[in-house]
């Protein structure tokens, strides 16, 4: 037999194995494969991927240079993964590619670029004297970084407040470390402002609190305000690096606290629309709450254990 009239029975052969898996989705929406896909709009789904791979890049390359102490190259990288993964939702956005691989592909790559590289930096770089303490703050770090973007991931509501995040945002945090190495080029002798640069932006990620998001500032629809804003950024940034990189980094994280201080005043001299509408409550996705036949009544105890619980029709989250 020749090798060309061999080559379509192997053709065939490959087809009945593929034919023979089915990839299947969490949610049960129907997955094609990118194989089946036309080449251009494979190229296109794919292209916000290529993003994300080089935020991941460029947070390994950080750990490494901490390592090698070149404290200042590792900052700048981590910076350059901050750009990278804004880069990458917005092309997502722009090309109509936003797929649940995605998402999980980007939140893994900010587990690398915003949770171990930053705690790596913190590690080598604020607390090279205090070896069990720079353990336990490059731990916590990590620790509240991946709970950060795991509840990201099993809390995303499309019918939420697309203006708020709900904690602190991961890169805004390592904003916060990138910003404290570029001000004091040196490793810190005392721990109190590594705990300030890394304890408390670490904590702030895995709580509650609502964080604005600056998508409606550098958004396509309002092209004067992202362009002053942006060069007024860049400008600060030749002139005066290190003071913009604070003002910036620390400016964010006190957006918080000082949105609750100034709700009051903002609502009434702006409208309702200045300030976050109160908080949904959501049935949880780590732990589905379960019926309880004292509370609901005689309807818990008739329905079907094997049904999925959703919210009370008494709850007001379903309303």
């Amino acid at each position: 037999m020749s090798e060309d009239a061999g080559r379509p029975r192997a053709r065939r052969a490959r087809q009945r194995v593929v034919r023979g898996w089915r990839l299947v989705s969490q949610t049960g929406a129907r997955v094609v494969p990118l194989s089946r896909v036309n080449p251009r709009v494979r190229a296109k789904v794919m292209l916000p991927s290529l993003f994300t791979l080089g935020n991941m890049v460029c947070g390994f390359s950080a750990v490494l240079m901490a390592f090698q102490g070149r404290f200042g190259v590792a900052a700048v990288l981590i910076a350059a993964s901050i750009v990278l993964d804004i880069s990458d939702g917005a092309v997502a956005r722009a090309v109509g590619a936003i797929t649940p691989f995605g998402l999980q592909f980007d939140s893994l790559a900010d587990l690398v670029s915003f949770g171990i590289a930053p705690a790596v930096l913190v590690y080598t770089w604020a607390l090279p004297s205090y070896p069990q303490w720079a353990w336990t703050g490059a731990m916590f770090w990590l620790a509240c970084a991946a709970y950060r973007l795991a509840r990201f991931n099993v809390t995303i509501d499309p019918m939420a407040d697309k203006r708020y995040f709900i904690g602190l945002p991961s890169p805004g945090a390592a904003g916060v470390v990138i910003a404290t190495v570029f001000a004091i080029d040196q490793p810190l002798q005392g721990p109190l402002l590594p705990i300030a640069a890394g304890v408390l932006p670490a904590a702030l990620m895995a709580t509650s609190y609502r964080f604005r998001s600056f998508r409606g500032l550098l958004s396509t629809k309002n092209p004067l305000q992202t362009f002053g804003l942006l060069a007024l950024v860049l400008v600060g940034l030749v002139l005066a690096p290190r003071t913009t990189g604070i003002v910036i980094a620390y400016g964010y994280v006190l957006t918080s606290p000082l949105g609750g201080v100034t709700a009051p005043l903002r609502r009434r001299w702006f409208g309702p629309d200045a300030v976050a509408p109160p908080r949904v409550r959501m049935p949880s996705v780590i732990m589905p709450v379960q019926p309880d036949p004292v509370i609901d009544g005689e309807a818990a105890v008739e329905a079907d254990p094997d049904e999925p619980c959703g919210p009370s029709s008494a709850d007001p989250s379903s309303k």
